[in-house]
């Protein structure tokens, strides 16, 4: 991309939103240096680490890139021998800290996953020797510590001996002999330790005078009592700046080791910086990322200018590259057209550099080789060029460059000339344009170009729309409808005659009136489908909520039904208990009759009406139940499922032992149970031994078990419900539904359904022979 191109459309000014967003100087750099990219598969790359970055923003709000410098200078000063100051050195333990806190951010997060930031995160090496050594030598302020070293430690003890000595010494002074002082105090001069004493006294005090004040009447002066004071003071504090010097030489050549992880890691967090700077970006856009291309196509939906406030900017759906390679824009002058060419080539120039483009989710947007703009005055008085001159120049360099792989915007094209020869030469320019297969988005006011879409393939017609009630533009493009000059309208609105108004209209052309007809019968179409679109819109938001009612209403009827069966079972278990303790009272009392000689025969009738009134009270159709059950217990055998008395389990005979014994397997058990300790529960029907049956009316067979492996949920629901009527018909009494385990979603439809058919009494797992959890039983 030229530099032209990147000024007209005003690329530098996003690249000084995205510095904003940097967090270190490494990132602003990065920025700095952005361009546009033209290979696509380099773009992909840049937007998949946006994408990444956007995600950890998304999850966590922020990432951890304080306290991270550009140390390669300083770097590269330790590798050729230099020393570095307590700053620069504290900056690079910074450095190091902070991609230790990154890294350790990075590998904590869990979701999502992070291929780009992990691995590069992976690559930080990091060099806790190198920073320990730096911060028990340098605090966070920059200052060499006492405990750098022990010699440094001894000097500074002494240097505070010497000062506090010194220091006495002369305000001994300042108290005798306070009338010769300018000010009661002890100030320093040239690093010596000094009295400010009045000129009149300088022999009184005797000593070194050091400096004198402005007017004179001051003089500094060492006394000569601690001149040789101030002499060791000096003579510790050169030592002081010896051992400073030799412990940051020494922290300098520490470094100078660790040269390569230092400069690869100071590389890595720049990336990683600008690739957070890209998606901070996008998030204060509220920005998509888009889906690239090679092909010259070009869908945004609701696209905005990045430039423009997002409460003043107008969202705008463009779509180029597929059914038409060229726009033709009309409309009057600040209706929004340059706005939108300038969003387009701007969108364009970021969606190339990686960056996310403030449009909603979805959007796709192509690679092109080369972006041309003709926007704006391009007068130029130094060369002496007119308007006209000056663009037509532009395009002259425009159409020695274009091809297939061209992204081209003309703003005005064919103005500041006459009318009539500026249309033809705008068609001329836009035929060449077509042929050679770029794409094309083009401004105009003559109304010559209305028609030009019509008549040629590849090119529709725009424009931007205007209300004449308020006499504003909306801002709104309008695809597929050309732009109809208002003039008659506005002038009306304005207060022109009627009558001049008519003498107007009676000038212009048949041509001319009936294309504004047809751009109005447009409009008016437009308008009506805007309309139907909201209404039908509106219409399944309210179905929306009905259904969303429904099933909130269908899930508390479910609900309720649930509680009113837990509190049947609660209620049944209460009474069956309490018959249970009756019978038990029962019981007891027999049994002391039972030695009773005298027991006459009506109290053994009471007892029994007793017992039989302790039983539960069942319904008719359990009373007969019962009544089966009883009879069938007294012709028990293999396969029947009874209920264990002594443990109150369910279990099913596996064998006769003789006539009162049987094999009975509960669990994982086997138990030999005598059969007054058996409760007949049911038997299975024997099974049609033909593979399948036939259902009646029907001139196909149904078998006993329905395979919906690799079905989707749908199709599995209704294949269900359709082979549950065949085999309801065909009489079985249980059948097999082959769902497998996978993730238990068929598993769930399957036993959803036999919850809520009225036919299917039962439904369990298979057991360990019938497949298990990937197949449901259903009872009929």
């Amino acid at each position: 991309m030229n530099e032209r191109i990147l000024h007209v459309l005003e690329y530098r000014k996003i690249q000084e939103l995205l510095n904003q967003q940097a967090a270190s100087s490494l990132g602003k750099q990065k920025t700095a240096a952005l361009r546009p990219s033209t290979d696509i598969e380099e773009i992909n790359g840049w937007h998949a680490e946006t994408d990444e970055a956007a995600s950890v923003l998304r999850l966590k709000g922020h990432i951890p890139l304080g306290g991270i410098f550009d140390i390669k200078p300083s770097i590269k000063r330790t590798v050729i021998g230099g020393t570095l100051n307590p700053m620069e050195c504290l900056d690079i333990a910074s450095t190091i800290y902070g991609g230790k806190q990154l890294k350790t951010f990075i590998d904590d997060m869990e979701e999502p996953e992070l291929p780009i930031l992990r691995e590069l995160v992976s690559q930080i090496t990091p060099l806790g020797e190198l920073e320990r050594r730096i911060k028990s030598c340098i605090d966070d302020h920059g200052h060499v510590m006492d405990g750098a070293s022990d010699k440094l430690r001894t000097i500074r003890s002494k240097i505070r001996t010497n000062e506090s000595t010194v220091r006495d010494k002369l305000e001994s002074y300042t108290r005798s002999k306070s009338k010769m002082l300018s000010d009661a105090i002890v100030t320093i001069r040239n690093e010596r330790y000094v009295l400010p004493v009045k000129q009149e006294y300088r022999g009184a005090i005797g000593g070194i005078v050091h400096d004198q004040s402005a007017s004179g009447a001051t003089l500094f002066i060492e006394p000569q009592a601690v001149v040789e004071l101030n002499n060791q003071l000096s003579e510790a504090r050169v030592q002081e700046k010896t051992e400073i010097d030799r412990i940051l030489k020494e922290l300098s050549e520490y470094i100078a080791q660790d040269q390569e992880p230092l400069g690869h890691n100071v590389e890595v967090l720049g990336k990683i910086d600008f690739m957070f700077a890209r998606a901070k970006l996008g998030r204060s856009m509220r920005a998509a990322m888009p889906k690239m291309n090679n092909k010259g196509v070009i869908k945004m939906k609701q696209a905005r200018h990045p430039l423009i406030e997002e409460d003043e900017v107008v969202a705008n759906d463009i779509e180029i590259g597929e059914d038409f390679t060229s726009i033709v824009i009309t409309g009057p002058n600040t209706g929004g057209k340059t706005v939108t060419l300038k969003m387009v080539g701007l969108c364009t120039l970021m969606a190339q550099s990686g960056l996310q483009i403030p449009a909603l989710d979805g959007c796709e947007l192509a690679v092109f080789e080369k972006v041309f703009a003709d926007i704006g005055d391009e007068q130029s008085i130094e060369q002496s060029l007119s308007t006209f001159s000056s663009h037509m120049t532009n395009i002259v360099d425009i159409l020695k460059k274009v091809d297939h792989q061209t992204l081209v915007l003309f703003d005005e094209l064919g103005a500041g000339t006459d009318p009539q020869e500026g249309a033809a030469l705008a068609m001329s320019i836009l035929d060449e344009v077509v042929q050679r297969g770029a794409r094309i988005i083009a401004t105009t006011h003559y109304p010559e170009l209305k028609a030009y879409g019509y008549n040629r393939e590849g090119v529709i017609n725009a424009s931007v729309e205007f209300d004449v009630q308020t006499l504003k533009p909306t801002y709104r493009l309008l695809i597929g409808v050309p732009g109809r000059s208002n003039a008659f309208e506005i002038s009306r609105r304005l207060g022109l005659d009627d009558d001049i108004i008519k003498s107007a209209q009676s000038h212009i052309g048949t041509d001319s009136k009936s294309v504004e007809n047809m751009i109005a019968s447009l409009e008016e179409s437009r308008r009506g489908a805007e309309h139907d679109y909201e209404q039908a819109a509106k219409v399944l938001e309210e179905a929306e909520e009905l259904k969303q009612e429904m099933e909130k209403q269908w899930g508390q009827l479910e609900a309720r039904r649930e509680e009113l069966y837990k509190k049947a079972e609660q209620k049944a278990e209460k009474a069956v208990q309490k018959a249970r303790e009756e019978a038990e009272t029962i019981v007891s009392e027999l049994r002391n009759m039972k030695n009773n000689a005298s027991l006459k025969e009506h109290e053994w009738i009471e007892a029994r009406k007793m017992f039989d009134e302790a039983q539960p009270k069942l319904s008719k159709k359990e009373q007969k139940q019962a009544t089966n059950n009883k009879t069938k217990a007294q012709n028990l055998q293999a396969g029947d499922e009874v209920k264990l008395l002594t443990l109150n389990q369910n279990g099913s005979i596996i064998e006769k032992v003789n006539e009162n014994e049987f094999m009975v397997q509960v669990g994982i058990m086997k138990i030999k149970a005598k059969k007054k300790d058996l409760q007949f529960v049911k038997r299975d029907q024997p099974l049609v031994e033909k593979p399948m049956a036939t259902v009646k009316g029907s001139n196909y067979h149904v078998k006993t078990e329905l395979d919906l492996r690799g079905e989707r949920y749908e199709d599995a629901v209704q294949q269900v419900e359709k082979y549950v009527d065949d085999a309801l018909l065909a009489g079985y009494p249980r059948v097999s539904i082959i769902h497998g385990k996978g993730t238990g979603a068929l598993r769930n439809a399957v036993q959803e359904f036999a919850k809520r058919h009225p036919r299917i009494k039962d439904f369990r797992a298979g057991g360990m022979n019938e497949g298990g959890s990937g197949v449901t039983v259903l009872e009929f």
